[in-house]
């Protein structure tokens, strides 16, 4: 039977619905608290550090996303570790807790199709990360002109905007693995718990996985020089596995002007270059594209196995 209307009828509404429920319950008001603490926290330490710094500086506002003072992480750092947490307690319940309190069948009997649910869930949750995201941002903003006197030049909004859209397709990704498993275990609890089990393993553990997995792909031959950047290669691309080495890499990019790669060096792509010369935001982009890719490109995989199996899922009332 051919559908009639589009199926994204309603995407808006529920998505605006879910965003309202998960900035009223209490459960994110404590998140939200806990996110704000520990930034004014990071921010303000690194303004700390930095506050002897000149204004010859050209990106002195970008240091305050990355310099650190113990023992709080810097701003950049902060968010990296922590707002996986806060996409897995906005998905972990998306579809599975509409089954627990049997409100499913009830959606689903309005004038709308299971995509418009699927999407406005997905939709609300991110649209919550970004008002966080950029309240955040923009307090970094005010408390840099605060304490350090001097407003953010041109290189530092662009840098910074693209800092922010990065880190929302990083979140996303995490948002999208809470929503598949709400979407293919029926128990909360549980959902919750394996979406926390794989940031565990992907964050904590990886950094720790990826030498092995490539020493066991790629082991060293002492005869040939070459196998040991074979090796290092083999790791880096077992370590981008993990979403938090894609942003990882991606905010070392753009947040450090003079940053040229991501990788090692080698001389023919230093020759020429002036030591300490910043790069062009342009080319710093062009750098990280292919993580950015591949942060997106997760996030998408993600939310199609959520698809599909909310999909061919059975409704009972």
């Amino acid at each position: 039977m051919m559908r009639e209307g589009s199926p994204f009828k309603g995407t808006a509404t529920i998505a605006l619905k879910e965003a309202a429920d998960h900035m009223t319950s209490a459960r994110m008001h404590l998140i939200m608290l806990l996110v704000l603490l520990t930034a004014i926290g990071a921010v303000y330490g690194a303004i700390g550090r930095i506050s002897q710094t000149t204004a010859e500086d050209p990106y002195l506002f970008l240091k305050l996303l990355t310099v650190a003072q113990e023992p709080l992480p810097s701003f950049a750092a902060f968010l990296g570790f922590l707002l996986p947490l806060v996409a897995i307690a906005l998905g972990f319940d998306a579809i599975n807790g509409e089954h627990s309190r049997r409100t499913m069948s009830r959606l689903l009997s309005q004038p709308i199709y299971r995509d418009a649910v699927l999407f406005g869930k997905f939709l609300g949750g991110l649209l919550v990360i970004a008002i966080a995201l950029l309240t955040l941002w923009l307090l970094m903003v005010g408390l840099g002109i605060l304490f350090l006197g001097l407003p953010p030049l041109a290189g530092d909004l662009v840098r910074g905007i693209a800092y922010l859209g990065v880190t929302l397709a990083y979140a996303g990704v995490w948002l999208a693995l809470a929503i598949a498993f709400s979407t293919i275990i029926r128990s909360p609890a549980t959902s919750a718990l394996a979406a926390l089990s794989v940031w565990l393993v992907l964050t904590v553990f990886w950094g720790m996985i990826a030498p092995l997995i490539a020493n066991a792909v790629a082991p060293i031959d002492p005869l040939d020089p070459m196998s040991v950047i074979t090796q290092f290669e083999a790791q880096q691309a077992v370590a981008r596995l993990s979403p938090q080495m894609l942003y990882g890499e991606v905010s070392a990019m753009l947040l450090d002007p003079a940053a040229r790669s991501v990788g090692p060096l080698f001389f023919d792509q230093v020759q020429g270059a002036i030591v300490g010369a910043p790069l062009p935001t342009m080319q710093s982009l062009l750098v990280v594209w292919p993580q950015t890719s591949g942060l997106v490109a997760a996030m998408i995989l993600l939310f199609t196995v959520a698809y599909v199996v909310f999909q061919r899922q059975e409704v009972r009332a």
